[in-house]
């Protein structure tokens, strides 16, 4: 199974500019370097990087806990992907997930155990083994 996304950049690393794709064209955009290393309404690679990590991983959460038998109502995450410039230039120095599962007659306990599992365990998760990730897992409802 391979997955393919496209980006092109046009002119200089300050005033050009690109656009970024899916190869399911579900989600094309533009980027810039104003939405990369400050604000705009634009994306960036950092955060469609937390979105694959966020998709990764509630996934596999959930997929855990079906198959220690619970019924899995939802799980919901969100990546926060830092990026900072370091000695070696700018470099992504961390990865913040935060979860929040809704599972029917499953203890706190084991939802973090699960997931703490998961956030080494997940495919993007693997990945990015060498940028430092924490979590943050609680039960809702």
């Amino acid at each position: 199974m391979d997955r393919k996304a496209d980006a092109q950049w046009f002119g200089d690393l300050k005033s050009g500019h690109g656009t970024m794709a899916v190869g399911s064209k579900a989600f094309s955009g533009p980027f810039s370097f104003i939405s990369r290393f400050e604000n705009s309404g634009d994306t960036n690679p950092e955060e469609l990087l937390g979105a694959a990590h966020a998709g990764c991983f509630s996934m596999a959460l959930s997929n855990a806990l079906s198959q220690a038998g619970h019924k899995v109502t939802s799980v919901k995450t969100t990546a926060v992907v830092s990026a900072n410039k370091t000695d070696a230039g700018f470099a992504i120095t961390g990865i913040a997930l935060t979860t929040r599962g809704v599972v029917p007659g499953l203890s706190a306990e084991e939802f973090l155990k699960t997931a703490e599992q998961t956030k080494t365990g997940c495919i993007v998760s693997r990945a990015l083994a060498a940028v430092p990730m924490t979590l943050d897992a609680k039960l809702e409802g």
